[in-house]
């Protein structure tokens, strides 16, 4: 029987956060402490889905890829498939299977287990899964606090596992405890006895004892729980009930210094145990929605090799926080400013279809005559005039530096308004790259600093989302 796993993974959680004192001093109501992770007004599902799945590969076994699962319950496409976008900014070969997972905080897990049935089938050999979201609580609401925005990735394999796949065991269960409506904004729960304690207490108990009975293990033979909650005391409380070491058996849930983040919250909370795993450590993850999902998971020796990747305790380090409630409420899309970006164009669909490769996938033009790489694409080089004798060539992986820069007080959101023009050069080659920087203080740029790129959501217009690259500082975290 064929052996399925994870060979890869990566995370990523957004450079904002909002100190909870902020919205519990709006409100007059109690903090429950700590911050959550805020996306920036130019990310969404898709965007940290792209940024998760970079960091997962590394820019390696590209094309080894044949399938992209993407997870969520706030995808920006209502109907259009978001998970096609995401393989042609992540660089996908064509020749791939897409499909998104959506409408339930399961379906990180779900899509988790469809692909570890079509590798362990034969249908596909290496398949990313990714999970993302960016869920809206209602102003005032303890979800508004308890919320974070955040993305998961993982690759599984049937060969150089860093972690296999021992075995799952779910439930079902019909029950209105957390929902959101086609027409909704924001997320809908009824009484939190009711859905703490018949509904997730209840049944993640049911899933992870169902789990450790079919493969006759006792709790402490697990290394590493995963439980994601929607609280802390609940996640306290279950650790307890099920008969796991708080201290030493319980991985970290996120909640203090992130936020649950939606149905990408237990591949987020995977991938940090996996960072922190050693060989031969047993994982247990499970989650709750409308019934649970319990996986069971084997580290093997090569997790060695992936403990170079960005790390989630390294976006945890990398952080700014927002100024504002207000500018909260605004980059969420909750309150309108006074319009801004006076230069906008209207976005054509015919366009963006003809120069997907350069929008999206970030290709330069390599000339065939002298070498010299310029992006966007250019027909004819102007370095020694060669007409349309070149090679297309992918630079959304390579670092560079500021070349030089400008601060521009025109081109911005009202909640934003200065823009941090860039000029940087890219690679050994330094390929040029203009465009915007994000993830910044303007006052803090400076020629030479050292760049990277990231796919962002640029804005909206003719009813599209319009994403291109931009590029971030490189912090003191490792950089994808």
């Amino acid at each position: 029987m064929t052996k399925v796993g994870i060979s890869a993974f990566g995370s990523y959680i957004p450079y904002l956060r909002l100190d909870r004192g902020v919205i519990s001093e709006i409100w007059g109501r109690p903090s429950i402490g700590g911050e959550r992770s805020v996306a920036n007004n130019d990310e969404d599902a898709i965007t940290m889905a792209v940024e998760a799945s970079r960091n997962c590969m590394g820019g390696h076994g590209i094309d080894l890829v044949e399938g992209l699962f993407f997870a969520t319950t706030s995808a920006p496409y209502k109907e259009k498939m978001n998970a096609s976008l995401i393989a042609t900014a992540v660089y996908l070969k064509r020749e791939i299977t897409t499909t998104d997972f959506a409408h339930s905080l399961r379906s990180g897990t779900g899509a988790l287990k469809a692909a570890f049935d079509s590798v362990k089938s034969g249908s596909m050999a290496n398949i990313l899964v990714v999970a993302s979201d960016c869920r809206l609580g209602y102003p005032r609401s303890d979800q508004e606090q308890t919320f974070g925005d955040g993305a998961g990735a993982v690759m599984v394999s049937g060969e150089n596992l860093s972690a296999s796949f021992e075995g799952g065991y779910s439930i079902s269960n019909e029950m209105m405890d957390v929902w959101r409506n086609p027409e909704d904004t924001f997320v809908r729960t009824w009484e939190g006895r009711f859905i703490l304690g018949e509904g997730y207490l209840n049944h993640m108990k049911e899933v992870v004892s169902g789990l450790l009975r079919k493969y006759g293990l006792d709790p402490k033979a697990i290394s590493k729980a995963i439980l994601p909650a929607p609280n802390i005391r609940s996640h306290k409380n279950l650790a307890k009930q099920l008969g796991f070491d708080i201290n030493t058996q319980v991985q970290d849930h996120l909640l203090s210094n992130v936020g649950h983040c939606g149905s990408a919250h237990p591949l987020l909370m995977l991938v940090n145990a996996l960072e922190e795993a050693s060989p031969g450590d047993l994982l247990l993850l499970a989650t709750y929605a409308d019934g649970a999902d319990a996986m069971l998971f084997k580290v093997t020796d090569k997790i060695e090799k992936m403990k170079n990747q960005r790390r989630v305790k390294d976006y945890l380090r990398e952080k700014t926080l927002l100024s504002s409630y207000a500018r909260f409420l605004s980059y969420k899309g909750l309150v309108e400013t006074a319009p801004g970006e006076p230069f906008r164009l209207m976005p054509s669909a015919t366009v963006s279809w003809r120069d997907r490769k350069c929008i999206l996938r970030c290709h330069g033009s390599r000339c065939n005559a002298c070498g010299k790489t310029t992006f966007p694409i250019q027909r004819v080089c102007y370095h020694c005039n060669a007409k349309d004798s070149f090679d297309e060539v992918p630079i959304s992986y390579l670092k560079g530096e500021v070349f030089t820069f400008t601060l521009d007080n025109l081109a911005g959101r009202a909640d934003d308004p200065v823009v941090v023009q860039t000029i940087a050069d890219l690679g050994e080659d330094k390929i040029r790259f203009y465009g915007m920087m994000t993830d910044c203080d303007p006052s803090e740029v400076k020629i030479g600093m050292p760049i990277h790129l990231t796919f962002r959501r640029i804005y909206d217009g003719a009813g599209m989302h319009n994403y291109f690259w931009k590029c971030r500082p490189v912090r003191n975290g490792r950089s994808e």
